[in-house]
């Protein structure tokens, strides 16, 4: 049974479960979590201006940690052969270089060859659709299309000066291409050859505490990004692989550099394998007719529905554990603010986002005592990515290094005959309290 205690509530000698108490609580709740969103959205809207002006600079550097993720492993495997690490660099990046130069060269050839017959047939399509328009059902009168034709020409002509700005804004948006272009392969030679000394360094300058946390949360970012990469890589290529040899078989033009087109599409979700599905279907539509496109449509639809429901849920759900509704909806902001690179940083955005969150919730479920520290995989030791034994270790050092434990006094699994399940029972009995150097 409880009993109510009086108290003195602004000189009116209210009781503890007065109605007027009660709501002047919930709203003192509700005013404080008011003010904290007013802050949160305040700093998250100088946040976003700041990024504003420092996005011409914070471009390259994305690019570059993305190109990064998919050249570190041959750059890895060079230098643990004793490959010095520049050299390891120059080699992977010149690799890279000679695969991608090597498969534009293989599919030029057939471009400037079919292009020019696509385009002939094309103007042979647009000739046969305006004969069908002049006669039954339509009888389009091809005087007034001439007289539309005309007005929009001297349209045009009366918007040269407009038209001649136009041309010169796209030499400096291609001049700002390249030169982002450029700064990211540095970057990208930098990070290769010298990313192994960024979380030692940044460990050296925040302290044991924030260091600890933030190689922990980079290091799972970077490995998230690798996976999202490296797995949409794969998707992207068997894509290709299907939708080339569908193509080849029903002989529709360009058909090596529509799955080209395809791969490299693929790395933007929803919009690229859209995109260049259309393009795929326009060609054959006009190349071979009606009843190929309805074939490459129909191939299409065949390929995308197992990527979505059999090869992307498999290969990409350990990668990015993203539901497919927020990379939807990552695609689209990012497409509305940024165009076609913000389509494809949405989703690595949004997955280094759901990183961090998740680290934090682990860290509050931690300090709440829902969990003990040994549900929480560790990622990192000392910035380099490690498992088993050596991650217990890590944790028992650390757990040491703050005071709370000796190092004795934990025994490493691998060295104990207590099994290591029994080992996180026991402590999952005692639910040992989050530690303040790991949870600060």
């Amino acid at each position: 049974m409880f009993e109510s205690q009086e108290k003195t509530s602004g000189g009116f000698g209210l009781e503890d479960n007065d109605r007027a108490v009660i709501l002047g609580r919930d709203g003192r709740w509700l005013a404080g979590w008011a003010l904290r969103f007013i802050i949160v959205a305040a700093a998250a809207w100088l946040l976003w201006q700041g990024l504003g002006y420092i996005w011409t600079g914070l471009l390259p550097i994305l690019l570059a940690i993305l190109v990064s993720t998919v050249l570190w492993p041959p750059v890895k495997w060079l230098r643990h052969h004793k490959v010095p690490s520049v050299l390891a660099t120059v080699i992977t990046m010149l690799g890279a270089f000679a695969i991608f130069g090597g498969i534009l060269a293989l599919i030029a050839p057939s471009v400037v060859q079919q292009s020019k017959d696509l385009f002939a047939q094309a103007e042979k399509a647009v000739h046969q659709i305006i004969d069908q328009l002049q006669g039954e059902p339509f009888n389009l009168d091809m005087a007034a299309v001439e007289s539309s034709a005309n007005a929009a020409i001297n349209w045009v002509k009366g918007q040269s000066s407009n038209i001649a700005t136009g041309v010169f804004t796209g030499i400096s948006a291609a001049s700002s291409i390249a030169v982002t272009f450029a700064i990211m392969l540095v970057l990208t030679f930098f990070f290769l050859k010298d990313g192994t000394k960024f979380l030692p360094w940044l460990r050296s300058i925040t302290g044991k505490t924030a260091g600890w946390h933030l190689t922990e949360v980079l290091t799972r970012t970077w490995n998230t990004l690798a996976g999202f990469i490296r797995a949409q890589a794969l998707v992207s290529f068997i894509d290709a692989i299907f939708i080339g040899l569908g193509l080849v078989i029903l002989q529709v033009p360009l058909a090596l550099a529509l799955a080209v087109i395809t791969f490299f599409a693929g790395f933007i979700p929803i919009v690229g394998a859209i995109t260049a599905g259309a393009l795929a279907v326009a060609i054959a539509l006009v190349s071979n007719g009606v009843t190929s496109a309805i074939l490459v449509l129909c191939l299409i639809l065949i390929v995308q529905q197992l990527e979505g429901n059999v090869l992307s849920p498999i290969i990409q759900s350990k990668a990015m554990n993203l539901h497919a509704a927020i990379v939807l909806l990552a695609v689209t902001v990012g497409s509305t603010l940024f165009g076609i690179v913000g389509a494809f940083l949405a989703v690595p955005v949004a997955a280094t986002l759901a990183v961090w969150f998740r680290y934090h919730h682990e860290l509050v479920a931690l300090r709440a005592g829902e969990i003990t520290i040994d549900d929480i995989e560790i990622a990192t030791a000392n910035g380099e990515q490690m498992s088993g034994s050596e991650a217990f270790a890590a944790v028992r050092d650390r757990m040491a290094a703050i005071g709370r434990r000796t190092p004795e006094s934990v025994e490493d699994p691998s060295r104990s005959s207590t099994s290591l399940s029994a080992l996180r029972s026991e402590r999952q009995r005692k639910r040992v309290d989050a530690e303040p150097g790991l949870t600060s």
